[in-house]
């Protein structure tokens, strides 16, 4: 690891949610640091674009993370294609407004089962998924779970999804005790948590002049800017690297500030998607 092309020398990653975002920026900055990635999407164009601009390096698979067979099947692609299994990155989630998440008098059973679906459930297929396959090859390995600021920073005027703050928190708790109980196996397990970062799924809320207002007091870092998918990808190579081999059950805010800033509300303001 004398080179930062080399820091992911000899590692195959798989993502789950790869194809877009977080995930697809994620895929580029691991190949560009050695490794051979598999991404995963439920979009089949997404996944054809984005595993063409990852070249040989990469391959895709489509598919839902929903899906408990989704993880098991694109780290079987992994084996097959590159040999070889090193590292999970969960990515894969999003706000579950439209589905009936909100404050918690205002939430649906649906929108209640269905988020919980898509942001905790593919988390627990996919990490069982990885621990079945490091236990297998008797090797150690490393999975990151994507969480947010909203699971123990929350921001009622703007970000009350209360189903989705809560998936996110049970992420945190579902890595610190996976940590904890395969640490002997050198099984690593750690959190990324970002604040609102320009995504498709914060679409709405990048394009609220309001929330632009508060999130410059809110992530006053770098000008008081909504955070950008490449602003996470240096901190996820290092957790997926060996250069994190003595890290695990962490949890880091790459945030702009957002978990140490008050933040001030503009007078006029609206609700918007989750960060």
């Amino acid at each position: 690891m004398s080179s930062r092309g080399a820091f992911l020398e000899g590692k195959v990653i798989v993502i789950i949610g790869g194809t877009t975002g977080l995930g697809l920026s994620a895929a580029r900055a691991c190949v560009r640091a050695g490794a051979r990635v598999v991404i995963t999407g439920r979009n089949a164009g997404s996944v054809t674009d984005a595993a063409a601009a990852l070249g040989v390096a990469g391959a895709a698979l489509a598919g839902d993370a929903i899906d408990p067979g989704h993880a098991p099947a694109a780290i079987a692609l992994a084996r097959e294609r590159f040999g070889g299994f090193h590292g999970l990155y969960h990515v894969a989630g999003g706000s579950g407004r439209r589905m009936g998440d909100g404050p918690l008098h205002e939430i649906t059973d649906e929108g209640l089962r269905a988020t919980l679906e898509l942001n905790l459930h593919s988390v627990v297929f996919s990490n069982r998924a990885a621990v079945r396959q490091f236990l297998a090859q008797g090797s150690g390995g490393s999975i990151l779970n994507l969480s947010s600021v909203l699971a123990w920073s929350p921001s009622p005027t703007f970000f009350a999804t209360h189903t989705y703050a809560s998936a996110k928190a049970a992420i945190i708790g579902l890595t610190k005790s996976t940590a904890a109980y395969y640490a002997p196996r050198d099984i690593r397990c750690n959190v990324l948590a970002p604040a609102l970062v320009e995504t498709p799924m914060a679409r709405r809320a990048a394009g609220d002049a309001t929330i632009q207002q508060f999130t410059a007091t809110k992530q006053p870092l770098d000008g008081g800017r909504i955070g950008r998918p490449e602003d996470c990808d240096a901190a996820a190579v290092y957790f997926l690297s060996d250069a994190a081999r003595f890290v695990t059950g962490q949890v880091l805010a790459v945030d702009g500030g957002w978990t140490v800033s008050e933040g001030q509300i503009p007078p006029a303001s609206s609700p918007a998607d989750s960060p």
